[in-house]
C-alpha cells in the first residue's frame, strides 16, 4: 500500500492546489496558523457528477447543560436532524441562516417533528433564551465528509474510485476553502496536513444579538 504525502498551507490570498492518484482511504490533519490542531474543522469530498439528495436520514442535535451537543455537525442535504431538549429547562432552537431557516418554539423534551436541511450552506444555531448557545450545521451535496478530532485530525475511509474536490470548512473561516483534487483508484491511503487562518467564528456576534432582541438574556427557570 502506497502513501503519498501533501503538505498544504492556506492563505488569504494564496492557495496551493494539487492532484494525488490512487487513494481511498484519506488521513488529514489541520493545525491553525500558530500549529496548533485545530478540532471541528469539516473535511469533505465533492464528486465529479451529482449526487442525489440523502433520503431517510436523521442526526441528533442535542440540548445538555445549556450547549448544543455536538456544536458542529456536518451532514448530506436531505438529512432530518432531531434537537432534543434533554436540560430541564426550556429552549427556543432557531435559525435565521439562508441555507436553513426554522424555529422551534419554546419547548422541553423533542420536538414533534425533526428539521429537514434540505439546501447546502452552513445554518448557525442560537437559542432564544440562552444567548450563549451557539452551534453550526453544513449542510453539503456529498455524502463523503469527517469531521476533526481533538488533535486535528480526521480520516475518511474507502472513498469510491472517481475524482473530487477536496474542501475545508471551519466556523472560524467566513468560506469553504477548495485543498485541490483527489484522483481515488480504490486502494492506498492519502495523509494531507493542511493550515488554516481562523478568525471570528462565523454567526456569533449576530446569534447574540438577535437573542438579546428577543428573549433579552438568561432567565432562571427556561
Amino acid at each position: 500500500m502506497s502513501t503519498h504525502s501533501l503538505h498544504l498551507v492556506v492563505a488569504a490570498t494564496t492557495l496551493v492546489v494539487s492532484a494525488i492518484a490512487g487513494a481511498s482511504n484519506v488521513n488529514t490533519t489541520i493545525v491553525d496558523d500558530k500549529g496548533k490542531p485545530v478540532a471541528d474543522a469539516i473535511v469533505y469530498f465533492m464528486p465529479g457528477q451529482t449526487i442525489a439528495p440523502a433520503s431517510g436520514k436523521h442526526v441528533i442535535i442535542d440540548q445538555v447543560d445549556k450547549e448544543f451537543v455536538p456544536r458542529v455537525t456536518v451532514v448530506q442535504t436531505g438529512t432530518a436532524i432531531d434537537f432534543p431538549n434533554n436540560d430541564n429547562i426550556r429552549h427556543q432552537v432557531y435559525s435565521f441562516s439562508p441555507a436553513k431557516t426554522f424555529q422551534l418554539k419554546l419547548y422541553s423534551g423533542k420536538p414533534s417533528a425533526p428539521v429537514m436541511f434540505d439546501k447546502s450552506g452552513v445554518a448557525v444555531l442560537g437559542c432564544n433564551i440562552h444567548d450563549h448557545m451557539i452551534a453550526w450545521v453544513l449542510a453539503v451535496d456529498t455524502p463523503y465528509f469527517v469531521r476533526t478530532d481533538a488533535q486535528g485530525r480526521a480520516k475518511l475511509g474507502n472513498l469510491p474510485d472517481g475524482t473530487y474536490e477536496m474542501v475545508v470548512w471551519h466556523p472560524g473561516m467566513q468560506q469553504p476553502l477548495s485543498q485541490g483534487r483527489i484522483d481515488s483508484s480504490g486502494s492506498g491511503t492519502i495523509d494531507r496536513s493542511v493550515t488554516v487562518a481562523l478568525g471570528s467564528l462565523l454567526g456569533a456576534a449576530t446569534i447574540s444579538g438577535e437573542t438579546a432582541s428577543h428573549a433579552g438574556h438568561d432567565h432562571p427557570g427556561l
